[in-house]
């Protein structure tokens, strides 16, 4: 039982986490994409280099997110706290309803910790440990990109296809072992990634909200939608961005009180 509850906890910490000065805790107006959509250019590079361009650049970002996490059909409401420095840390913290801090993660491009406060345990372990829960491609980059709705940088390149479908660009690929398709709304702001490993039975499918906080001028979604099918598991996490702040200083806590179990 314990290990049940443990492997569920785990897994929705790393799936939920898979910015000069500006502060803004109380969230600016909702920005919907145009009617009109960009039309393709007859250069394959440039059509890259846009879609890159509308990606949202922070050197640090904090998101608190209300979350509805089903994992198996196992229901829980949760407030996650997520900090980013890009390209060096994300830092989730997360919450029941009663205000009680249940789990807390520090993912580098090189390690993992877990510290579990319903159970007193505590993981840490290389970042490879997640290929256990998703696809061996997973990077610390992918996770930077999915929570913050970028487009992710191995996909998005000249190896790829870009058309237009029902008006909409897409993208669409394959990399090593997976197979992928990146569908982007009038704005050129990724809308849906669709992840697909057939042989290793994995699925991941990240889908925006489609509405965006405008942050001067750099817009964040107004939340995801990230459901996944690993090992026999299917989870499905709803996020709902309700504060933000970008470019500010942000400290990223991770003790461990000397009673915890180190997991192995």
């Amino acid at each position: 039982m314990k290990g049940n509850i443990w492997n569920s906890l785990l897994l929705a910490v790393l799936l939920s986490t898979t910015l000069l000065a500006c502060k803004t805790r109380k969230l600016a107006g909702t920005v919907k994409p145009p009617a009109t959509v960009t039309e393709l250019s007859s250069k394959k590079a440039e059509n890259i280099n846009l879609l890159k361009s509308k990606d949202f650049t922070f050197n640090t970002l904090a998101i608190k997110t209300k979350a509805k996490i089903d994992i198996d059909g196992s229901k829980n409401n949760a407030t996650m706290n997520i900090r980013m420095e890009k390209g060096k840390r994300i830092w989730v913290s997360i919450t029941a309803l009663a205000g009680i801090e249940i789990a807390r993660a520090l993912i580098t491009p090189d390690s993992v910790k877990v510290r579990n406060n319903f159970q007193s345990v505590y993981l840490k372990k290389p970042f490879s440990y997640l290929h256990r829960y998703a696809n061996k491609q997973l990077s610390f980059d992918w996770l930077e990109s999915i929570l913050s709705g970028n487009t992710i940088a191995d996909f998005v390149n000249e190896k790829a296809t870009i058309n237009v479908n029902d008006g909409l660009w897409m993208l669409d690929g394959e990399k090593e072992t997976i197979a992928f398709k990146v569908f982007f709304d009038a704005l050129l702001k990724v809308r849906e990634n669709n992840i697909n490993d057939i042989k290793a039975g994995q699925a991941l499918k990240v889908v925006y909200t489609g509405t965006y906080h405008d942050i001067n001028g750099a817009l964040l979604p107004q939340g995801a939608t990230i459901s996944s099918r690993v090992g026999g598991k299917n989870v499905n996490i709803e996020l709902e961005y309700s504060s933000i702040e970008r470019n500010v200083n942000l400290e990223f806590p991770f003790t461990v009180p000397g009673r915890y179990e180190v997991l192995h």
